[in-house]
C-alpha cells in the first residue's frame, strides 16, 4: 500500500505510516476488520497505537510505503497539493523484497500519479484496479480513495471502498 508522503513531524501521533490523527487510515482498517473506529486508537484515544497497527499489518500481510524517498512541503501543511517530489522511491528493490506481492494500492491521487511515473499503466478510476507489468511480473494497482479528511466523502463511504477492495483480494 503506497501514500504520499506524511505530514509534518509535528502532527504525528506516531512513528509509523498514517501518524496523524486527522487521517483516517487507521479508523477505515478499525471498521472493516474489527467493525469499531476507535480499534486503533491509544486508551486515551489521543494517538494511535503503533505496536498493535504493526501487528495488524504483518497478520494480513500488508506492506506500506511512501511513494518518495523525499519530498519538498512548499507550504506548512499536509496537503499533497503542495508536496513536490524530489526521489521517488525504488520500486524494483521493494519489489524484490516483497516476492509475492500482487497488487499495489495508492491512497490517493498524489500517490497514484507518483506511481505511474514510475510504471506503464492505465490508471484505475477510484475503488478499481488495472493490471500492468513490471520487470516481467504482472500485478494490480488499485487506486483507492484517499483517507485524508481533505477527501470530502463519509468514513463509511470510503471504508466500504477499502473493504471491497479488500474482499476481492481475500484479506480479511
Amino acid at each position: 500500500m503506497l501514500g504520499s508522503f506524511p505530514p509534518q513531524q509535528s502532527r504525528w501521533s506516531m512513528n509509523f505510516y498514517y501518524p496523524n490523527l486527522q487521517n483516517d487510515m487507521w479508523r477505515i482498517m478499525g471498521l472493516i476488520f474489527y467493525s469499531d473506529s476507535d480499534h486503533f486508537l491509544t486508551d486515551n484515544k489521543k494517538a494511535f497505537d503503533e505496536k498493535r497497527i504493526k501487528s495488524f499489518c504483518t497478520e494480513k500481510g500488508i506492506a506500506i510505503s511512501d511513494t518518495a524517498k523525499a519530498v519538498i512541503r512548499q507550504k506548512d501543511n499536509a496537503s499533497d497539493k503542495f508536496l513536490k517530489i524530489v526521489e521517488p522511491i525504488d520500486l524494483p528493490l521493494i519489489l524484490n523484497q516483497l516476492p509475492v506481492c500482487h497488487t499495489i494500492i495508492t491512497t490517493g491521487q498524489k500517490a497514484t500519479d507518483s506511481l505511474r511515473e514510475i510504471i506503464q499503466a492505465e490508471e484505475p478510476k477510484i475503488g478499481s484496479y488495472s493490471a500492468f507489468t513490471f520487470f516481467e511480473k504482472t500485478l494490480r494497482i488499485y487506486r483507492m480513495p484517499s483517507t485524508s479528511r481533505a477527501y470530502p466523502k463519509s468514513l463509511i463511504y470510503k471504508a466500504s471502498m477499502y473493504e471491497a477492495m479488500f474482499n476481492t483480494l481475500t484479506i480479511k
